[in-house]
């Protein structure tokens, strides 16, 4: 056997290749397949259904068939105005309880890795909103802001600032005061993942910085910030899906009204279907929003991405 040769083999086997490979990527899969199972028959089993549906006029109660109708329900949607509406009002919703939410979870974050007494209570109770549903916040919710015993409007009485007022059903404060609750409700999680990323980050680089003259601010910019970017990323696109796929919150909240200035996409949506049983309307919106949604997501993640190079 010349040089070559074995040089040819030994470099074949260690790379992976031939039919040694083979053993161990059976194995691997074999231990994916009990996770990748439900992804497939809850995930991506509903989502391919749903698309199909998209293009069908498929409605609850017919004796007809099904037909099979192309893209009518989606040059329907092109011209369906409330939809479009509800597309707004869910970005507003989405953009108004993001935001707020990281500058707060931000903020809550610092404070909770400082060395602080009871600073274990602290964390306990910050994380009280995301033990409970949903469900659960919006009636407690309703209770703060109703208008005639609410506990705001009482406050409010109290310090001589108005008679109150009917807080979820006002045109003009329905949306607000919808997002205060987003917000409070949404905020732990954001502040669990950022407090991970500031307990991370070494304490010696903090100390030279402050060793080098560095005030607060300073070493928040250059130290604390640049560790967390990735997790800020990571925890505002998945809290701006989140947000905008919001459902059960507004729904017990406000269901819409009034006069559907909080009616959310998936909202409008769950009414199309089931409300009014046009199954596959419902889908192409369902279709529509996940597309725009993933556009908006890609030139987010794109901009912020090509900052924290630049930087």
């Amino acid at each position: 056997m010349t040089l070559a040769t074995a040089t040819r083999r030994s470099t074949k086997r260690a790379s992976g290749g031939g039919a040694e490979r083979r053993p161990a990527d059976h194995g691997a899969w074999f231990l994916v397949l009990p996770a990748l199972i439900p992804i497939l028959v809850l995930s991506v089993g509903p989502l391919l259904y749903g698309i199909a549906l998209a293009f069908t006029d498929s409605q609850s109660g017919r004796t007809q068939s099904t037909q099979w109708i192309g893209v009518l329900n989606f040059q329907d949607l092109l011209h369906d105005t409330l939809f479009w509406d509800s597309f707004r009002i869910g970005l507003l919703w989405a953009v108004g309880v993001t935001v707020p939410q990281f500058l707060l979870a931000l903020g809550l974050a610092l404070l909770l890795n400082q060395e602080l007494r009871l600073r274990w209570l602290a964390r306990a109770l910050a994380i009280i909103p995301w033990a409970m549903p949903e469900v659960v916040v919006g009636v407690m919710w309703r209770i703060v802001y109703n208008p005639d015993a609410g506990i705001l409007n009482e406050t409010l009485r109290d310090l001589g600032l108005g008679d109150g007022r009917d807080w979820l059903s006002g045109l003009a404060t329905a949306l607000p005061a919808v997002i205060v609750v987003g917000v409070w409700a949404g905020m732990p999680q954001t502040t669990v993942a950022l407090l991970a990323g500031l307990q991370n980050t070494p304490r010696e680089l903090h100390e030279a910085a402050a060793m080098d003259g560095a005030g607060a601010w300073r070493r928040f910019r250059t130290v604390t910030w640049p560790a967390l970017r990735p997790i800020a990323l990571a925890v505002t696109a998945l809290n701006f899906i989140w947000n905008f796929n919001s459902f059960a919150l507004v729904y017990v909240l406000t269901n819409g009204g009034p006069g559907g200035r909080t009616r959310l996409p998936m909202l409008f949506a769950y009414e199309e279907a089931f409300r009014y049983g046009q199954f596959g309307y419902a889908a192409a919106m369902g279709c529509v929003m996940v597309a725009l949604i993933s556009v908006l997501l890609a030139v987010f993640l794109v901009g912020r991405l090509r900052g924290g190079e630049d930087a």
